[in-house]
Order: structure tokens, then sequence, then C-alpha cells
């Protein structure tokens, strides 16, 4: 069983949850289309802020994102190739899987601090313009990935977004010192 999906001591979910989902849905496949994606995000972040808070609920969805990225790499991607390999195989599997376009815009050697930008994003790519920024659940998600695949916490920070009028989102990642 792979349960890397947890928070603190207690184990949330594990990859095996996920199911077999091509005998599940023979007939449909694996693809749902991303307006149905978007509403159950937004629905759900929606009943999250209304219950606890919009704080809260930008800390859970960022805290989810982060437990999905890491398993995502984990499962995924060899732990053991060089980074270029590594980022490379990431983001083909992003696009295979529909999720975003992920590029490294830069990446500091020395500090490991890098920019990365996603096009075509499931989340919020051609949303409105609204002046703020979404998308805590994909922070988390590369904050997730980068520190499973490093072996570093990682700190990832939006600094572009569709909401704010740039074509990309774009988000730094610093190691968490």
């Amino acid at each position: 069983m792979f349960d890397i999906f947890h928070s603190g001591e207690e184990t949330l979910i594990s990859w095996d949850t996920i199911g077999n989902i091509a005998e599940g849905r023979k007939h449909l496949g694996e693809e749902m289309s991303v307006m149905v994606y978007r509403l159950y995000e937004y629905t759900i972040k929606a009943e999250l802020s209304h219950r606890y808070g919009e704080k809260a609920a930008k800390i859970l969805f960022c805290n989810a994102g982060k437990s999905v990225g890491k398993a995502y790499a984990s499962h995924l991607i060899s732990q053991d190739l060089p980074f270029k390999e590594f980022f490379k195989t990431l983001q083909e599997l992003l696009r295979v899987h529909k999720i975003s376009i992920l590029k490294v815009e830069t990446l500091d050697d020395r500090t490991e601090d890098e920019i990365l930008t996603r096009e075509e994003d499931v989340d919020c790519s051609r949303r409105s313009f609204t002046g703020e920024t979404h998308c805590k659940y994909d922070k988390g998600f590369l904050s997730g990935i980068l520190s499973a695949y490093k072996g570093k916490e990682y700190v990832v920070t939006k600094i572009d977004s569709w909401t704010r009028g740039s074509c990309v989102c774009r988000f730094q990642a610093r190691v968490n010192l």
C-alpha cells in the first residue's frame, strides 16, 4: 500500500484509494471535463471557506496539494534521475495527464531556487481577471513534487497569475531553511 497521503501521524488516503480507473471507466476513460473539475474544486473551496474561513480553506487546499504532489512524484517518477531527466519526465506526465504545461524559467544551482511557469493549467487558465491569486492547491502540488524529489522541504509562492492578467501562472520555489 502506498500511503504518502498523510497529515501529521494520521493517514488520510492511500494511492490504492484511486482504484483501477481503466476497469471502472471502461467506456468513459480517464479524462473528464476541465469545466467539471473546476466546478468540483471551486465549490469545495467555497464550502470550506464558508464553514471554516477563507484562510483555513487556503491552508487546507495547499496542504492537500502538497500531499498529492509528494505522492505523484514518488509514485510516478524515479527519484534517482538527475534533475534534468526528472523534470523532463515530470513535464511529460503533466502533459499526458492534461494538468498543465510546466517550464523552468530560472534555476539557481547554488540555492536550488527555481522560477516555474505553468501554461494551460487545469485550475485557472483563462479565468476572469480578479486581481487575486488562486491556485493554493497548485502551490502545494509543486511544493510536494520538489520536496519528494529533492528530499528537502520547498516553499512555493505564486508570483504571477492568469487572474492578475498574465498569460501564465508563475511560481517561485525555494528550499525552506
